[in-house]
């Protein structure tokens, strides 16, 4: 309908068009069948193979997805395994898609500058050496970790798939978030996908504990750590996942001046603050009260002192008792241990000789779980030490955590710099202020939990890092580069331009 004329001659028959539309009916069949014989593993495929489908077309549909179910693929109401097979999921297939069609679209050449270099070196390389270090002593782990499924593998494969590939998984999502990024007309749409993340994985938890029926007062005892271990995750963990989040959508609703986004994040804060509240950890709640801290010191005015004092007098009249008792355990005998959980007498002090056997280097990833202490019995069983910088001793060695800390570093001065740049959109400036906040947060609460390695907790932090990773790689040239390709048509000669690309 669209040709100027009639062809001269008979078109050939479409043998492709043929092919494709037999190909779909027999995916339509198979779906079918298998939805008959697989029930519900078979529905996850034939969705998998939709948003397959769609990544091929534009790998940034991928990205997006991507966004969403990050911070749900670690839950229990998403699929880990499919017909059996570990690994074949619903969120590996989409990366896979993902990556295959940014490759494939003409991006071959680009994919010697998908990895920045900053990341390489001072991130991914050390945490995969180190981890093909501990492979070395995957069967020296304490069976009783096995035996209270602490964990799900045996031997050196299995050690190298769950305790390092799929924490990288976390960093390729990133990856191909910041690759969309780049080659985005507007990246700041990429934000509506964010709070809808954060949303989620908050309304996910809110709806465990009423589905639960389980009061305050339970939630907030110290043996119900474990609660939300239903969902795939731990009080703390869920509890430093919102509080990052917080910040994203406190600083972006500061800096914004449009009522819809400024709506939206109000609501999105309400959501992140009853799920925090309710996941009861001390760490979230701190990592709270540094977010807010800096909103009040980087956004010092009369107004900003007006909000955060009102703020501060909403939370203390309308927070539970439970939150005071849960903030405040140990603090009346002032024993150190108390107030530690218990981290101090039987996880701290167990595994300190064991920095010693390795200082400069460590003896690999998650080599507390072969530790002495753990082998003899002397300290929980846990597979890692609670404490993020210990952790990174006993496993990368002091070399090693002067590394990751100055990967850290580096990210902290580029979130820092966007949140002040004049270019961006104001919504994508308080994104990057919120995602430093997020950051230094994480990084002071890490004292008593989480890992310096990629988790399931510093999803939205991830997610900010992508988001970084893809603004450098579209920002605007300086003025000097601007004013010369100007310069060159005045003189009548062409000058190249030096603006950055994807």
């Amino acid at each position: 309908m669209a040709a100027t004329s009639l062809p001269l001659r008979e078109p050939q028959s479409n043998a492709g068009l043929t092919l494709g539309l037999a190909a779909l009916v027999a995916l339509g069949a198979a779906m079918g069948v298998g939805l008959v014989f697989g029930e519900l593993e078979s529905l996850w495929v034939s969705l998998a193979i939709i948003a397959c489908i769609a990544v091929l077309y534009d790998f940034r549909a991928g990205a997006v997805m991507a966004i969403l179910l990050l911070p749900l693929s670690e839950s229990s109401v998403f699929p880990h395994a499919l017909f059996g097979i570990t690994g074949l999921n619903p969120f590996n297939l989409l990366l896979a898609a993902s990556l295959a069609s940014f490759l494939l679209h003409g991006r071959v050449k680009a994919a010697g500058a998908f990895v920045p270099k900053p990341l390489l070196w001072l991130y991914i390389v050390p945490l995969v050496l180190a981890g093909l270090m501990g492979s070395r002593h995957a069967e020296e782990i304490a069976p009783v970790l096995y035996d209270n499924m602490a964990i799900h593998f045996l031997d050196a494969p299995g050690y190298l798939r769950d305790v390092v590939f799929k924490p990288m998984l976390t960093v390729l999502t990133a990856l191909l978030i910041g690759a969309a990024v780049a080659r985005s007309k507007k990246p700041e749409r990429f934000l509506v996908a964010i709070g809808f993340s954060i949303a989620a994985i908050c309304l996910l938890s809110i709806w465990y504990v009423v589905r639960s029926g389980m009061s305050l007062q339970e939630l907030a005892d110290v043996h119900s750590r474990e609660f939300f271990a239903g969902i795939g995750m731990h009080s703390n963990s869920l509890g430093r996942l919102c509080a990052v989040g917080y910040a994203m959508l406190l600083f972006g609703w500061a800096e914004s001046r449009d009522r819809a986004f400024r709506l939206a994040c109000l609501a999105g804060m309400a959501l992140v603050v009853v799920a925090l509240t309710l996941t009861f950890s001390r760490g979230a709640f701190v990592g709270f009260f540094i977010v807010n801290a800096l909103f009040f010191l980087w956004r010092f005015n009369a107004k900003t002192a007006a909000l955060v004092l009102l703020a501060g007098v909403a939370v203390i009249v309308a927070a539970p008792e439970q939150v005071f008792e849960r903030i405040s355990m140990g603090f009346e005998t002032g024993d150190l241990n108390e107030i530690s959980a218990g981290r101090i007498d039987t996880i701290w002090l167990p595994v300190l000789p064991e920095i010693w056997k390795s200082p400069l280097i460590g003896q690999g990833l998650g080599s507390t779980m072969w530790s002495d202490a753990m082998r003899h019995g002397l300290m929980l069983e846990v597979t890692h030490p609670h404490n993020a910088y210990l952790e990174a001793l006993l496993d990368v060695g002091v070399v090693g955590l002067g590394i990751l800390l100055a990967y850290f570093w580096h990210v902290w001065k580029q979130f820092r710099a966007l949140g002040s740049n004049a270019f961006l959109t104001p919504e994508m400036r308080g994104f990057y202020q919120g995602s430093a906040a997020g950051l230094l947060s994480f990084l002071v609460t890490g004292f008593a939990g989480s890992s310096l390695a990629p988790l399931p907790e510093t999803a939205f932090l991830w997610m900010a890092i992508g988001m970084m990773y893809g603004q450098l790689a579209r920002r605007p040239a300086t003025s000097e580069e601007r004013v010369a390709p100007q310069a060159g048509r005045l003189a009548g000669r062409s000058v190249p331009s030096a603006g950055v690309g994807g």
